[in-house]
C-alpha cells in the first residue's frame, strides 16, 4: 500500500490538517482503520481518535489551536475503495518545541504534559 502525505495550507496563523489518502481492499475498511487507530492511541493524553460523523460537514484546521492535542479521524467511501485519515493539530503548540518538552518529560520520568 502506498500513501501520500498531503498537508493543507490556508490563510491562518496556526493550525494544520494533515491528510493521508489510502486505498481500501478486502482486508481494510474505514471502520477497521478507525478501530486500529483508536486501539493504538487508547489512553494517550494528547491524541484523540474521533468518528468522522461527529465532526459535522467540514474539518477546521484551527480546531486544536492553543492545545498540545491532535485529533485523528477517518473518512472515505467504502464502495469507492478509498479512505482519508485526517489529523488536525496546532502546528505551533504541537510543533518541534512542544514535542521536545514532551519527550524530555518522558525521558526524565516527569508527567508528560508538564510545561505544555
Amino acid at each position: 500500500m502506498q500513501s501520500v502525505f498531503a498537508p493543507s495550507v490556508g490563510s491562518f496563523a496556526q493550525g494544520m490538517a494533515v491528510q493521508l489518502p489510502l486505498h481500501l481492499d478486502d482486508d481494510r475498511s474505514i471502520g477497521a482503520l478507525h478501530q486500529a487507530l483508536a486501539d493504538h492511541y487508547a489512553g494517550q493524553e494528547f491524541v484523540q481518535v474521533v468518528r468522522a460523523d461527529t465532526l459535522g460537514t467540514r474539518i477546521d484546521p484551527q480546531d486544536m489551536n492553543g492545545t498540545n492535542r491532535m485529533r485523528i479521524s477517518v473518512h472515505g467511501d467504502e464502495d469507492g475503495g478509498c479512505a482519508l485519515i485526517v489529523a488536525v493539530l496546532d502546528n505551533l503548540g504541537k510543533g518541534a518545541s512542544g514535542a521536545a518538552v514532551q519527550n524530555m518529560n518522558i525521558m526524565l520520568g516527569l508527567p508528560e504534559g508538564l510545561g505544555l
